[in-house]
């Protein structure tokens, strides 16, 4: 179970809710001390704008409009309705906003993105903006004088540099030529922003070092007074919320050694949590999706005046406090610099258990010191686990995070490798038994590890590349540029591709592999897993391989993701010699 998307308005605080063993998300209503699902069966509230999605709902003085997974359209629901649809046709539509009797969204088509404004009434559509590659975050001023919203072009990510924009309202139905606020003369990466109660713009900038919040003022942005860190993580989904204006301060999120922090007005309200996300605010309490490294993540409610934690839903860990492995903050040299992570140790007496490490996905994201169900799945079976943050990860500063810029296969790996040493340095776990698994992004960290190094004693990749060109060839446009920033140009750097291939060097893996691979995935398409399986298998190296006809690009399905541990675990045993 995983939440999203928290919103407090008029009728109540909903949020959007994910569970596996249907893979649908639903959207629910907790009002007067009740959780109520609104989100009938057929209909999965999901959206696909730049594959990633986010932004799937917003509300309306009636109820909710969301967009539908199946055929990515617009729904229009009231409180006590079936959802009825808005829009019709092959668009895609995400980050939804309501004002003034009109919901805006992002819209897409054939790969053409633009802003767009819908009228509840009769779903006429008007459009509000075009012309960069990609759009975000559309919101109005309180008064509706101004628009603001985030923009960037190829070949950028959203968190290399974006720009934020303002068009001022020049008639009912138009707006004046819109104006850059940030972002033009400058690699900035801009997110989040927020007109206040008294019209002010502001939003999160990494100009400083760090995404914090800036003001826009007669001079231009000025930074708020803040801490040195970064208050979003790097925005793969569109409508996060980890920080609002508040009068003349503000609720916000943000990292500390990796470790979330929450505070109002300069006021500390992080208690027993480690992350916050999608924050709401009333009077009498602040409302969040949080999760802490003994309870998963849980829609919760912060009383302003007394701190006092209430837990709306979710929240339910599946195993004693005494029990969980907590996590334990890494931080360790690597290469020219440093790596970042958390460690969880084995949960029994052996002093030099086996290691497990994690590499996410991204590669520019995140792990978060929060129980996480697989980490604990290991470590309840003798295996400590390190989860990384490796360099090019967020949380840490945007120099942190560049330092990936033309060395992904080379930093990240160096990371993962660094860290077995140390760890068996300090005597924690067994150098000797270290294994490696990662998904996505994280396979490929995984299998150059496996192919260019002999630290790991076995691998696992889950839908991972092993051919980034053939990867680069087959994505689609969010991330159409993101290897050339990655490791370089397909064509000029082509040397540097074919050192930093997997496939094409499988022949130096020399340990036992196993992977995992949806049959639906169009972002790793199958073909590439099972091309590395048969290069392994030509050269004798044991592998296994495990295919889900209805996955895509991770597993959604809880009993698709159970199958996956145990066989994974059950691998890791036979290669240490260990009964199956």
């Amino acid at each position: 179970m995983d939440f999203a998307e928290l919103q407090l308005g008029a009728h109540g605080l909903f949020w959007n809710e994910y569970r596996p063993e249907d893979a649908a998300c639903r959207i629910w209503r907790w009002r007067d001390g009740v959780a109520k699902c609104l989100t009938p069966n057929g209909f999965s509230v999901r959206s696909r704008v730049y594959e990633y999605g986010g932004g799937a709902f917003c509300l309306t003085p009636d109820g909710v409009v969301f967009v539908n997974e199946a055929d990515q359209q617009l729904y229009r629901q009231t409180l006590d309705s079936e959802p009825q649809a808005l829009t019709s046709g092959a668009c895609r539509y995400g980050d939804l906003h309501f004002d003034d009797g009109h919901v805006l969204a992002v819209e897409e088509l054939n790969d053409q993105h633009r802003l767009v404004a819908i009228d509840l009434a009769d779903g006429t559509r008007r459009q509000l903006a075009e012309g960069a590659d990609f759009y975000a975050a559309p919101t109005f001023s309180p008064d509706g004088s101004r628009l603001a919203w985030i923009e960037w072009s190829r070949p950028h990510q959203p968190w290399t540099s974006t720009r934020l924009m303002v068009a001022e309202r020049a008639a009912e139905i138009g707006f004046a030529a819109p104006r850059c606020v940030a972002g033009d003369d400058r690699e900035e990466s801009i997110q989040q922003p927020r007109f206040d109660a008294q019209g002010r713009l502001y939003c999160l900038t990494d100009r400083g070092g760090f995404w914090q919040p800036w003001g826009e003022t007669s001079d231009g942005l000025q930074r708020l007074p803040c801490a040195e860190a970064d208050h979003a993580p790097a925005p793969w989904q569109m409508g996060g919320c980890t920080w609002m204006p508040v009068g003349d301060s503000f609720l916000a999120s943000w990292s500390e050694g990796g470790f979330g922090r929450l505070s109002l007005n300069g006021e500390d309200f992080t208690g027993d949590y480690s992350r916050f996300r999608h924050l709401a605010l009333d009077s009498q309490f602040i409302y969040c999706i949080a999760a802490s490294p003994i309870s998963p993540s849980a829609v919760i409610a912060i009383d302003r005046a007394t701190r006092e934690v209430r837990v709306l839903a979710g929240g339910v860990a599946p195993l004693p406090a005494e029990r969980i492995s907590r996590p334990e903050t890494l931080r360790y040299p690597s290469g020219s610099g440093e790596a970042h992570g958390f460690f969880y140790p084995a949960m029994n007496d052996e002093p030099q258990p086996p290691l497990v490490v994690f590499i996410h996905g991204g590669p520019t994201s995140a792990c978060y010191p929060m129980l996480d169900p697989r980490i604990q799945y290991w470590t309840q079976r003798g295996f400590a686990v390190a989860d990384l943050n490796y360099r090019g990860s967020s949380g840490y500063g945007r120099e942190y995070r560049q330092a990936l810029h033309l060395s992904w296969g080379e930093v990240d790996v160096e990371d993962a490798c660094a860290v077995v040493a140390y760890l068996a340095e300090q005597g924690l776990i067994d150098g000797e038994r270290a294994f490696i698994r990662g998904g996505s992004a994280g396979g490929y960290t995984t299998l150059c590890a496996l192919a260019f190094h002999q630290v790991f004693r076995a691998g696992a990749s889950l839908y991972g590349v092993s051919d980034p060109v053939a990867l680069g060839k087959a994505t689609h446009k969010f991330e159409g540029d993101y290897l050339d920033w990655l490791i370089g140009d397909p064509e000029q750097d082509a040397e540097r591709y074919a050192a930093r291939t997997p496939l094409l060097h499988a022949s130096n893996i020399n340990v036992p592999v196993i992977f995992f691979q949806g049959e639906l995935d169009a972002v790793v398409v199958p073909q590439q897993t099972r091309d590395m399986v048969t290069a392994l298998e030509r050269n004798g190296i044991p592998v296994e391989a495990h295919y889900y006809s209805e996955e895509r690009h991770g597993f959604r399905r809880a009993v698709n993701q159970a199958h996956a541990l145990e066989q994974e675990w059950r691998f890791y045993r036979r290669v240490m010699g260990l009964a199956d």
